[in-house]
């Protein structure tokens, strides 16, 4: 029997890649193509205070230096906090640029456009902020504890959400009556991802139209499309065309909606050309949105005859600065729901705190909830072997 079931098939798309003649974002150019550079915190938390842009903006090829303050009058509302909720979750604005203090290091303050790449660097370091840090707070756990710092006024202890899962009286029976228990303090650190190729973002303007296309290092256009059409750019969704050339690497890194390609893509609006922005290596380790970052109290109840009772697991669980696009999904349903593994445990109960901390925002990547979780069961299941 013929046709595609059984038969092999050749990859199409090696060819290209192999030889260096794929097509990357970075590598496309369009006529009157200008580039922008962003402009960062070096503190985790702090006030801004004040933003000369002036010695900027009086660079010989400098077409404009921006802050909040430009896209607040421009009416765009900022960024889609999130396409993910939970009940009573806290969803604090995520400015485009940040507007009254920074909550990351690495947290965008202003964009420089000038005519070349290096220009558009140069330029950048010209910009003057004057801070004023405030406490930084990057554990999970710490940060929701009394005298804490406030990172954002609308999440009271630092919480974003407070989720559980399972039948908690079961597992409290469960573990009243059991013969023994093991407990488990854990750590799941948090992870950078490290792509080949950095995010890019070409975005190019058609005032004719009232139509814009970007170029993106994107896993998902679609998602991208949806969410700035929503706030960041102020337009139809039949008005954004987003393009995915090559894509050197993500592994859920360049699914998210980020800051920088609203704000690339709002610079080209703003200033009717094509304008290109491009992560340094450097760059992309503070703002590609990291993963996992766990604190955990988990706990499995035995019988003498060696069959797991109950598993009870409470979770502290960094979201970072902001919440990004489905970081609320990645340390509960995918998440919670597997903490079953491939054993058979009649009661079970999860609750994830989710916790604002001042570092950058995680996300899914690798997995995205299921390695936490067979990790954290996995090393339950030694500790009971062992005991």
């Amino acid at each position: 029997m013929g046709g595609v079931l059984g038969t092999s098939i050749r990859r199409r798309e090696d060819p290209a890649l192999v030889t260096g003649r794929g097509k990357y974002s970075d590598d496309l150019k369009r006529p009157g193509m200008v580039f922008a550079a962003i402009v960062r915190s070096p503190y985790a938390h702090a006030k801004i205070l004040s933003i000369d842009t002036s010695k900027a903006a009086a660079q010989e090829s400098v077409l404009g230096v921006f802050t909040a303050a430009d896209v607040q009058k421009s009416g765009v509302p900022g960024l889609i906090p999130v396409g993910w909720l939970l009940p009573d979750m806290k969803t604090p604005d995520h400015p485009m640029l940040a507007k009254d203090k920074v909550c990351y290091v690495g947290d965008a303050v202003a964009v420089v456009v000038a005519e070349t790449r290096y220009g558009a660097k140069d330029a950048a370091e010209l910009v003057s902020v004057d801070y004023d840090p405030l406490p930084a707070l990057v554990d999970p756990l710490q940060t929701t504890m009394e005298g804490a710092a406030q990172i954002h006024e609308d999440a009271p202890n630092n919480i974003a959400f407070d989720w559980e899962l399972g039948d908690k009286e079961k597992v409290d029976r469960a573990f009243s009556k059991t013969d023994f228990k093991v407990d488990l303090n854990l750590r799941n650190n948090r992870l950078i991802p490290h792509a080949i190729e950095p995010r890019c973002t070409l975005a190019e303007y058609d005032s004719s139209k009232n139509e814009i296309t970007l170029w993106m290092t994107t896993q998902n256009p679609h998602v991208h499309r949806l969410l700035m059409s929503l706030a960041s750019l102020g337009l139809a969704e039949n008005k954004i065309r987003v393009i995915a050339p090559e894509v050197g690497g993500g592994f859920g890194s360049k699914i998210h909606h980020y800051a920088d390609e609203a704000i690339t893509a709002w610079c080209s609006i703003q200033l009717r050309r094509p304008v290109k922005w491009t992560a340094s290596r450097s760059e992309s380790n503070l703002t590609d949105a990291h993963g996992r970052d766990h604190v955990s109290l988990a706990e499995m109840a035995i019988s003498k005859s060696g069959q797991i009772e109950a598993v009870r697991v409470k979770t502290w669980a960094a979201m970072g600065a902001y919440l990004s696009t489905f970081a609320p999904a990645i340390p509960t349903y995918l998440y919670g729901t597997l903490m079953s593994g491939q054993y058979d445990i009649p009661a079970i109960h999860v609750q994830t705190i989710g916790t604002f901390t001042t570092t950058t925002p995680v996300d899914a990547y690798r997995g995205a909830g299921r390695p936490e979780a067979t990790f954290l069961v996995e090393r339950l299941i030694d500790l009971s072997a062992e005991a």
